[in-house]
């Protein structure tokens, strides 16, 4: 019997997602905290699913009570000097995102990139890159976490991860955040 696709694009994903994350460096994740404490407003972006991501984390940005925006949304304030700006892009060479690197740059907005090219145009105008180095050459790979799927899974992994230290370091609860929470329920 053939063994089930799915439960092994799961382990396969779950491994190469838990080897990426693995080799996070700890001194950039203090730099990055640091980072949302010293700006005035947090700024977010991605294209395609990096920007899906990036939307995802926003959100829980908003829910631990930063004043975040999505660049590109047509109610997002303009970048200043002293702002964050946050650029998920796996190529790290998306032109929209070098572009937004490059104006936030030049304001004087400190920059962290996530993507998974150290050599790219994003990583080299940021102030912090955070390298989520999915590229393998493992024949699985292609049928079982097709195109950008590991750069994206640890990406929503390694943003989340940073929520859940920034709320201990704000003094947040979940129910505190769930008040943020824009909803329609009652």
């Amino acid at each position: 019997m053939k063994e089930n696709i799915f439960h092994r694009s799961l382990a396969y994903i779950h491994h190469k997602v838990g080897n990426i994350l693995d080799s996070l460096c700890a001194i950039d994740i203090e730099k990055i905290k640091e980072l949302f404490f010293s700006s005035n407003r947090i700024f977010i972006y991605g294209a395609g699913r990096s920007g899906l991501v990036a939307r995802a984390f926003a959100i829980r940005l908003v829910h631990l009570g930063f004043q975040t925006f999505v660049i590109g949304e047509t109610i997002t304030a303009p970048v200043q000097k002293g702002d964050l700006v946050i650029i998920v892009s796996g190529t790290g060479e998306t032109i929209p995102a070098v572009m937004t690197a490059e104006i936030a740059h030049k304001i004087g907005a400190k920059l962290i990139a996530v993507t998974s090219n150290k050599k790219s145009r994003l990583s080299q105008l940021a102030d912090i890159s955070i390298m989520l180095s999915a590229t393998c050459n493992d024949k699985e790979r292609a049928g079982l976490a097709p195109l950008g799927t590991l750069f994206e899974a640890s990406a929503w992994i390694f943003l989340d991860s940073i929520v859940a230290d920034l709320m201990e370091l704000k003094g947040e609860t979940e129910e505190k955040m769930r008040q943020r929470h824009a909803t329609l329920e009652q």
